[in-house]
């Protein structure tokens, strides 16, 4: 079917008579109005429209612009933010007593420590910190760690950011090939690894490069051993070992490469291995509101997809397979040509393609301490930072009160 979507010609009436003002998708016919939501979303991220002899051409953008990126993600941060609105307004405050002014932070010396989400509070904490990225809020399924980091330099230790460890992504073909996995190999050693899902800063920190010093953080030694702790009875289903051994963990930018990733070095050391791009698999281009007409659609035709961790790699992308089997194009196009993302890879050990390629048992751990990486992250970049007027002016502007979503 080539690199392009086909629907049939008996659909224009779909097509909008002005491409920039979107798609009725007003429909009465379930079927009619989730072709319409698809297009919409299509024509919102660039993909052009052909009108051949017998059918409808949807082909791809050969790639997507930061600026196209950022809008789409605006776009579904805000639906997300929309449908939370009550909860995040009660929580607010919850938010602003947890963060610090900015002269505060000019006069810290920054002692950060890592806070374990155990109650409720921590995790609302968390959750209401994460709404302020730019990226939609999404949790994973599995094995989920979510952590807190604070300035215990100042009284009331304000949150310097936050960070999350999730279970990696099934399959990745850049990353498989990176660690040199076939799919046996990566089926059973794929548990010793996580992928950061959440590492940023919040203000006023983040204007002092404190989205570099969560990634510092990630890379400790302190970090890899909360994991192990956590599942320090858990054995892995295949191997039957200990599956709180950690080799590294894996995390992605959406912008291509990332500056909050690039150039992090611990002496010589390159922490943050950038090993190449996602094919662009993913479902970020398609609102939430064409998939959750997608799911009436199934469910008009009796189709329930289950959403249960362990039931295939992704549930809206099993939504959207079904729903192309239902409609008839190709869901694989559609897949396939959402944002491409980098890779980075942080390893724990020095073997670390040794063991998760099961030619030794046991990891050669680097064992970098949170103090002498943060003490690296002030020497190289903090101290450069508060040299910059502008940078200053940012910070002393910033109060609790002023945060906002």
């Amino acid at each position: 079917m080539g690199n392009s979507l086909f629907f049939k010609k008996e659909l224009r009436h779909l097509l909008p008579s002005n491409q920039e003002n979107g798609i009725q998708v007003e429909y009465a016919d379930i079927e009619d109005r989730v072709k319409a939501l698809i297009l919409n979303d299509l024509l919102k991220v660039n993909w052009q429209i052909k009108i051949n002899s017998n059918k409808i051409e949807v082909l791809p953008p050969k790639s997507y612009d930061k600026q196209t990126i950022v809008s789409t993600m605006s776009v579904k941060r805000r639906e997300i933010i929309d449908l939370n609105k009550e909860w995040i307004f009660k929580h607010l405050d919850l938010a602003r007593e947890n963060l610090a002014s900015g002269p505060s932070v000019l006069k810290s010396s920054i002692n950060p420590v890592i806070e374990v989400c155990h109650t409720q509070d921590q995790h609302d904490l968390f959750r209401i910190y994460r709404y302020y990225w730019s990226s939609p809020y999404s949790d994973y399924v599995g094995r989920r760690i979510k952590l807190i980091i604070r300035d215990c330099a100042i009284p009331n230790n304000p949150v310097i950011g936050i960070a999350a460890l999730g279970s990696p992504i099934i399959h990745i073909p850049e990353r498989d090939d990176f660690i040199g996995w076939d799919k046996q190999t990566r089926t059973k050693n794929l548990v010793f690894t996580m992928d950061a899902y959440v590492a940023g800063a919040l203000p006023p920190y983040n204007h002092l490069l404190g989205g570099k010093l969560i990634s510092y953080i990630l890379a400790s030694k302190e970090v890899r051993q909360i994991y192990e702790r956590k599942y320090s009875n858990k054995l892995s289903i295949i191997s039957k070992r200990k599956s709180n051994q950690l080799a590294g963990i894996f995390t992605t930018s959406l912008y291509g490469k990332s500056s909050q990733y690039n150039r992090i070095k611990y002496n010589d050391v390159l922490l943050y291995k950038h090993i190449g791009f996602t094919r662009g698999y993913g479902t970020l281009h398609l609102s939430d509101m064409t998939i959750s007409a997608m799911i009436e659609l199934l469910k008009s035709k009796g189709i329930f997809i289950s959403h249960r961790f362990g039931e295939g790699p992704s549930w809206v992308m099993r939504i959207i397979r079904a729903t192309g089997d239902v409609l008839g194009f190709n869901s694989d196009i559609l897949l396939q040509h959402s944002f491409k993302r980098a890779i980075y890879f942080v390893p724990y050990a020095t073997n670390y393609r040794e063991f998760l390629n099961s030619t030794t048992q046991e990891l050669c751990y680097y064992d970098y301490s949170i103090n002498e990486l943060v003490s690296y992250w002030k020497r190289r970049w903090l101290e450069n930072r508060k040299k910059s007027l502008n940078v200053v002016t940012e910070v002393m502007k910033f109060t609790p009160e002023n945060f906002i979503l």
